[in-house]
Parts: structure tokens; C-alpha cells; sequence
């Protein structure tokens, strides 16, 4: 695919659409295995990381910003994801473990600040099933090297469809969460705004702080993330009189629209650095941004506020017809593809949430048909790390029964108390303490064990 396939139409509409409603190339990922990294040496393990990733990315910012140039289309980040850190590090002998990990971490690090990435994933174990001790290591080491980096994102898939959900993993990441947040008390607990726990995690997400490079990717691969909220926030506010038919069918003509944009990125990328390409993920990715907002598209829809009654079946229409237009427009849509909610990230979520129009339930009943789940919502600092697991093993049951991949990004702000405001800066944007239960959950996290899989699983 290249310029030459679109009409001069087609090209108008995308400027307008770059230069009147924010739409830009939220991503451009590449992916890098690490499997050929491991060593029983520490230190050997730590410099090949680095290597690689040095090696493999080298030219990718730049790619990036000459695509940019060349095609005035924003490419707001170019990031790295790799093969899950618990898998490669498990290896070594010369050291305890759970430090070689943190040797990876800060490898890592050092690697995104060398190519010039925002944000490195991957720093990630995969245990809905089980631990091995390399995850476990790993999960004890996730709250210091977020600390102790400024690039690392860390991941833990704790659930799936298939499997069930590892309760013992979802009581641990609740007290990781909040040593995470703990640990970066100055920044109001940004560490833990670098942590997702997933249920379903998918191996091709292109999108921070959850992607990493799944064991079923090639050695190296290019992913894109492309976001139009304001795109589609346009398109249906053109179109106030049209009933929900008509309405499925606009949003599905501007997300085709917005998917063939992001196919010609990732597309050239991968020409250009001699990289397979992998996947494009349309997913409507909002900023802080004015005019750049997916809860704007609901008010659209004829909701007085996000968090009205009718938000969830809005929301509804408004990820499948995204996902439909996706599909129409590429063979290789993957990833997340739909429509995320981050709190902190979305001014109408910011202004709903800090008015009491979103309360926390709501985020999570509009979670079972959205993209993700519960994301970047901050609550108090002295939440319990019992009701934060009961929070996940929710949020992961939502995504168990209805097979589709939810996740969970909190902040429990050390020192916030509800309905004060805490500022994470850039796209991870600012937010009001929401409020969660006070009721005891400690319980039933106590049981441990595993939530069996349901009877969807069974589809052989």
C-alpha cells in the first residue's frame, strides 16, 4: 500500500482530519524477542538485552519522524515492546533471581533512552495458570523497577477464558500495585500508572503501559496504534437526527478511514527498517486534549454526561462499529482494536468523574464492552490491597465470561483522599481520587486458588 492508492479525496479527508480533529499515529511499536538474550550469567543476560534492543531499534525513532514529514501525519510516540521478562531471566545461576530482573529492567531502560523510545514494555510474566519461580521473581521485583526506571512498563496476565483466574496472582498484584504507588509517593504514585494486570492479554498490542512481544511474534515486528477520537466524534456530530443504524454505519465509514491511514504507516515503517509488519490496532485512544476525547463521542450519541444511564449501550455501539469499520479496512487489524476509557487521559472522563456524573461501578459496568477495562483511575492512598485484588478479580471475570481482554490500571495515590486531584503530566494527563467501596473484601481474597474457567472455555 502506498500514497498512490488513495484518491485525491481520500488524501483531502486526511488532512482535514490531522489538522481539525487530532487524528494522528498514536504508535509506532516494534516488537523484539528476547529469547536469544537468555544466560545463566547476569550479567551477560543484562548487556544482550540491552544489545538487541539497541541493535534492533536503532532507526526507528527516526523512521517514525521522516514518515511524519513525508506524510503530515502525526506519529505522536515511537516505543519498544519485548518477549515477557519472566521468561528470558529465569535462567540465571550467578544471582538470585528476582535481582537479575531488576538488572533487566534498568538494561532496559538504558536501551529505550539510547534509541530514544518514551516508553519500553514488557517487563511482564503470564501466569493465569500458575507461577514458575522466574514469575514470581519477577512480581516481587515489578514495584522497584518501576521505581528505578523511567522508561520500563510493566504487565502481569493473571487470567483468561481458557484457564481461569489465579486468585493467589490477583491477591500479590494487589499488594504490588500499591508498593508500585508507594515507592513513587512524589510523583503521586506514578509507578503504579506504568503497571497493567490483565485477564486475556493479547501477544500484538501495540499500546502502553500493557504491550509486550508475545512468544508466538516473530523475532522482530512492527505494530501500529492509530487513534481518531475526534474524528469519530465529528462524524456523529454531523449526524444528529440518525437513528443508532445509521449511526453504526458513519462510525464504521470513519474508522475505515482511520485503519487505512494507519495500515500505510505501518506499512512503510516496516519497508523501511526490514521489519515484518504485524498489526494495526484502531483503537480510540483519547489525550487530555480539547476535541480529542471518547467520552465527548458518547455525549454526542445524546448523553447529557458519561456516566449517564445509556452510557454502557452507547459505549457498545460505539466499539463494535469501530472494530467493523477496522475490519473492512485491513486484513491485519489486531491488538486491543475499539474504544478505550482512561480516566486520567480523557478530559470529558476527567469532568464527568471530578462532577460525580462516572462513578467508579459504572467505569466498571462500561468495562464488559469496551476495549481494556478499569484504566488510569486513580483512588485513595489508603485503599487496601485486599479490595484492590477484589477489584481485579472483578474486572478479570468480566473478561473470562465474555472472552474478551479487560484490565486493570489504579493509582492508589499515597495521601490522596477522595475528590482530590492527582497530575501524572503529558498523555497520562491528571484525574480526580475516585471512591471505591469501604467494604471488606480481605475474605474472600484470602480463599487463594483458582477461579475455574467457564464452560466457554470448552469450544473444541
Amino acid at each position: 500500500m502506498s500514497l498512490s492508492s488513495y484518491s485525491p479525496q481520500e488524501i483531502v479527508e486526511t488532512i482535514r482530519m490531522v489538522q481539525m480533529e487530532k487524528l494522528d499515529i498514536r504508535t509506532i511499536t516494534m516488537g523484539i524477542s528476547l529469547r536469544d538474550c537468555a544466560a545463566e550469567n547476569h550479567a551477560r543476560l543484562a548487556q544482550r538485552v540491552y544489545d538487541k534492543v539497541c541493535r534492533k531499534g536503532s532507526q526507528l525513532v527516526a523512521t517514525g519522524a521522516a514518515i511524519a514529514r513525508e506524510y503530515g501525519i502525526p506519529v505522536t510516540n515511537t516505543r519498544v515492546s519485548v518477549t515477557p521478562v519472566a521468561i528470558i531471566a529465569e535462567a540465571v545461576s550467578d544471582l538470585g533471581v528476582r535481582e537479575a530482573m531488576l538488572g533487566v529492567a534498568h538494561a532496559l531502560d538504558r536501551a529505550a533512552r539510547e534509541i530514544g523510545v518514551n516508553f519500553i514494555g514488557g517487563f511482564s510474566a503470564l501466569v493465569h495458570k500458575g507461577f514458575t519461580p522466574g514469575d514470581l521473581a519477577l512480581i516481587e521485583a515489578i514495584p522497584e523497577a518501576l521505581a528505578q526506571t523511567e522508561r520500563v512498563c510493566a504487565s502481569v496476565n493473571i487470567g483468561s477464558t481458557k484457564a481461569g483466574i489465579n486468585m493467589d496472582a490477583v491477591a500479590m498484584m494487589g499488594r504490588v500495585i500499591k508498593q508500585a504507588a508507594q515507592l513513587t509517593a512524589a510523583f503521586d504514585g506514578l509507578g503504579a500508572a506504568k503497571l497493567v494486570v490483565f485477564c486475556n492479554a493479547v501477544e500484538d498490542n501495540p499500546f502502553m503501559a500493557g504491550a509486550f512481544h508475545g512468544i508466538g511474534e516473530p523475532d522482530c515486528v512492527i505494530n501500529v496504534g492509530v487513534s481518531g477520537p475526534g474524528v469519530v466524534m465529528r462524524a456523529v456530530e454531523a449526524a444528529p437526527t440518525a437513528d443508532f443504524g445509521e449511526l453504526s454505519s458513519i462510525i464504521k465509514r470513519a474508522a475505515f478511514k482511520v485503519t487505512r491511514m494507519g495500515e500505510l504507516v505501518g506499512r512503510a515503517a516496516s519497508a523501511r527498517l526490514g521489519v515484518p509488519f504485524g498489526i494495526v490496532d484502531l483503537s480510540l485512544a483519547p489525550t487530555p486534549a480539547i476535541g480529542d476525547s471518547v467520552a465527548r463521542i458518547l455525549e454526542a450519541m445524546g448523553l447529557s454526561r458519561v456516566g449517564a444511564h445509556g452510557s454502557t449501550a452507547a459505549l457498545a455501539l460505539l466499539n463494535d462499529a469501530v472494530k467493523k469499520g477496522g475490519a473492512m479496512a485491513s486484513s491485519h487489524v489486531g491488538g486491543l482494536s475499539g474504544a478505550f476509557i482512561p480516566v486520567s487521559e480523557d478530559i470529558g472522563m476527567i469532568e464527568a468523574a471530578g462532577m460525580g456524573a462516572l462513578s467508579f461501578d459504572k467505569l466498571e459496568a462500561m468495562t464488559a464492552v469496551c476495549s481494556v477495562g478499569l484504566d488510569m483511575i486513580a483512588i485513595p492512598g489508603d485503599t487496601p490491597d485486599t479490595t484492590i485484588a477484589a477489584i481485579i478479580a472483578d474486572e478479570a471475570a468480566i473478561g473470562m465470561i465474555n472472552r474478551k481482554t479487560t484490565a486493570v490500571r489504579l493509582i492508589p495515590s499515597p495521601g490522596k483522599k477522595v475528590g482530590d486531584q492527582v497530575e501524572f503530566g503529558g498523555l497520562l494527563g491528571y484525574a480526580p481520587v475516585m471512591a471505591v467501596s469501604s467494604c471488606d473484601s480481605s475474605a474472600f481474597i484470602g480463599r487463594g486458588g483458582r477461579i475455574p474457567a467457564p464452560t466457554q472455555a470448552l469450544s473444541n
